[in-house]
């Protein structure tokens, strides 16, 4: 069986705080590692009431911290946002203090909206093509210093971090297979272009020193509970903090409430089932054939599994129910 993995975005619940959404987040890591999932990551925005994820490399140091054996990494940071040289040196400082533990995915939105974006980067003068060099200096920093290397990443020069092309659409998919990185594909939230991406990055890949074939890892919502009654109450949350979102109202992430796709318009109800396409909601027999039937139709290398819940505990049963049905599958 292919290996899961868990996307966090350090929800921040209705009536709560970050503070509590990081001993959150910390827990859910703890447990993923004793449930053996591979990775844990962590996504940066900023702006928004509902995810405290902002500082993405701070908080995947406190996940590092409290876990010893998972792979602990940013799906991811948005690199616009940043100097590459910047990235270099955080995650250079992340790999020697947890050496052969880190990951970096990198995405070129912002990550919020434009004031906010420009509030971060001062100015949005980049040009479309800049995102693509960015990578290449990012990944020229992790290389061996050269003599007479003027600008050098210290520490970060010479350190074997993996790194990660994150797409919403087809751009990612170009862009991982042209320079022969791994390729995480957002389909949990923007399904739209999933399988054509995909086709694309198998058939354009280049061997790298990075990697020699392609490797595409697959967004996917899970909300399981011992009942599909009670799991499609828990993804209610979520479903409001989608549809707040769209609104153009950002929450915080608000408590479940029963039979909430009723109250909504019918074209709310269709955007919300076109972008949670790539779901499965239920009991564990329900959650098996809904990632049965996703990873046959995607032949996906490995699956980010993300939930946003708002018991913490129930959050924590729904990714113990998903690594007990992964062990069944295998």
């Amino acid at each position: 069986m292919i290996p899961f993995s868990v996307l966090d975005l350090s929800p921040i619940l209705q009536g709560s705080n970050a503070t509590q959404s990081f001993r959150n987040t910390l827990d859910l890591a703890q447990h993923a590692e004793r449930f053996g999932f591979n990775r844990y990551w962590v996504a940066e925005h900023h702006g928004i009431p509902g995810i405290a994820s902002a500082a993405t490399s701070v908080l995947i140091g406190h996940i590092a911290v409290g876990t010893s054996t998972i792979r602990v990494g940013a799906g991811g940071i948005m690199l616009p946002n940043h100097s590459p040289l910047v990235i270099a040196e955080q995650f250079g400082t992340l790999e020697a203090l947890f050496p052969g533990r880190i990951d970096l995915g990198l995405g070129r939105a912002p990550g919020s909206d434009q004031v906010t974006a420009r509030a971060l980067r001062r100015n949005l003068s980049a040009d479309e093509n800049q995102f693509p060099r960015d990578v290449l200096e990012l990944m020229a920093y992790f290389a061996p210093a050269q003599e007479g290397q003027a600008v050098r990443a210290v520490p970060g020069e010479g350190l074997n971090i993996p790194i990660w092309i994150l797409g919403s659409s087809l751009f990612g998919a170009t862009l991982a297979a042209a320079l022969g990185l791994r390729f995480a594909f957002a389909s949990h939230f923007a399904p739209a272009q999933m399988e054509q991406a995909i086709e694309i990055y198998r058939t354009q890949f280049r061997p790298s020193e990075q990697l020699q074939k392609p490797y595409v890892m697959l967004g996917f919502n899970i909300f399981a509970a011992d009942t599909d009654a009670e799991a499609q109450l828990l993804a209610t949350s979520m479903q409001q903090s989608f549809t707040n979102l769209r609104r153009g109202r950002p929450t915080q992430l608000p408590p479940p409430v029963a039979d909430y796709i009723s109250t909504l318009a019918p074209h709310e109800k269709a955007q919300l089932e076109q972008i949670l396409s790539c779901s499965a909601i239920g009991s564990a027999d329900t959650v098996r054939k809904g990632l049965t039937d996703f990873i046959a139709r995607t032949g996906a290398d490995e699956l980010m599994i993300t939930c946003q819940i708002f018991d913490h505990k129930a959050r924590v049963h729904s990714y113990e129910i998903v690594a007990a049905v992964r062990e069944t599958m295998g």
